[in-house]
């Protein structure tokens, strides 16, 4: 069954009360803590790649491999981050690095079972699925496979490094990039695009629903595609139309085939970013270029720039861009604005430029990437 319901808000957080499961697969608001218990651990690396033969990362100018992951985790509420497994409590980086290796999603062909479930949130011009439902529902059903929402619980955080990369919330910064969307009337039309690291997708929708040629998401987590970006995505399109076409049986095929020819222009990915590179320039005999690449909150973790500056590099059209929104500062692991762009001038491959600074709360930068030079 589908339900709507319209929300008024800014920030993820302030939605994220947890939902406690009643008889007969009622769903009611709990503010009130969770008393959860950890499932097995068995099948944790089922989805990773850990021989470092197989490994192609980027390396630092002392030859040095740097770790790698795909998207930011922190607290909204005073950007300290909640995390599992960190940098400083982890064995030395040749002991534990793992990779997941990379996949595509396919859209399912029965697009209306995509959204059986599921809960429809409204915001400025986009819907979303209720992440709080989603994750009652998946550690009501004991969802096999990753399993990644019963791990954060159990673990109290927000990031188990290797294992889930914080794909489940909204952060304060896609916020900022959107509205930024709207106020310099970012042109998505005929454009391929690159939602890297995106979670629920709101950038890539955005960019879809602007007449986009292509729209590709990218998050860390095949759990995360399925249940939330891949959802947002029908959500999103126009197939709601249908209930208003009546008995119009012609009308509503033509809808229909509408709506699979647009969805055709999206594709949904899962894996780490190096692995996600492999995939998408070896699937291809000719790949073409993002035009357009959007990241929010990827740049919390200094370990992790070389991997997304090769992206970056291996990924973007020479004459693309990359529009990314970082908080300043990333308190308790260190990266953070003014680092990144520390880095990416010392690489002399990518110039920088502020497009917006929001100076409510902790004080938030939105800035364009472009090459120096032709390539």
């Amino acid at each position: 069954m589908r339900m709507t319901f319209q929300f008024n808000f800014s920030i993820e957080d302030h939605l994220e009360n947890e939902l406690t499961p009643l008889g007969g697969g009622t769903l009611a608001l709990d503010s009130s803590k969770e008393s959860l218990v950890s499932e097995s651990q068995k099948g944790k690396h089922r989805d990773k790649k850990c021989s470092t033969e197989e490994f192609d990362l980027p390396r630092d100018p002392s030859g040095e491999p740097k770790s790698v992951r795909n998207a930011a985790v922190f607290q909204d509420t005073d950007s300290s981050l909640s995390v599992a497994n960190s940098s400083s409590n982890l064995e030395p980086y040749e002991k534990q690095l793992c990779l997941r290796i990379a996949k595509e999603h396919a859209m399912p062909k029965d697009l209306k079972k995509v959204l059986e479930n599921k809960v429809i949130e409204m915001l400025p011009g986009l819907q979303r699925v209720n992440i709080s439902v989603v994750k009652t529902i998946l550690l009501k059903e004991n969802f096999p496979g990753e399993n990644i929402v019963s791990k954060s619980f159990s673990s109290h955080s927000d990031l188990i490094t290797g294992v889930y990369e914080g794909g489940l919330k909204i952060w304060e910064c896609t916020f900022d990039l959107l509205a930024y969307f709207t106020k310099a009337k970012v042109k998505f039309a005929g454009k391929k695009v690159l939602d890297l690291g995106c979670g629920s997708g709101l950038l890539g929708i955005t960019a879809f629903k602007g007449g986009a040629k292509e729209v590709h998401f990218q998050d860390y987590n095949s759990m995360v595609i399925d249940e939330v970006t891949l959802p947002n995505v029908v959500a999103n399109s126009t197939l709601e139309d249908e209930e208003n076409d009546g008995n119009e049986l012609d009308v509503k095929r033509c809808r229909k085939l509408k709506v699979v020819q647009d969805l055709c222009k999206c594709r949904f990915f899962s894996g780490e970013w190096s692995e996600f590179c492999k995939l998408v320039l070896s699937s291809e005999k000719v790949f073409e270029k993002y035009d357009l690449i959007l990241t929010s909150e990827t740049i919390y973790n200094p370990d992790y720039y070389g991997t997304l500056h090769q992206t970056f590099g291996r990924l973007l059209d020479k004459n693309g861009r990359v529009l990314l929104a970082s908080k300043a500062h990333y308190f308790g692991v260190g990266g953070g604005i003014h680092l990144f762009q520390k880095f990416i001038e010392e690489r002399n491959v990518f110039e920088t430029r502020t497009l917006e600074i929001i100076d409510d709360g902790l004080k938030r930068f939105l800035i364009e990437m472009t090459f120096k030079s032709p390539r």
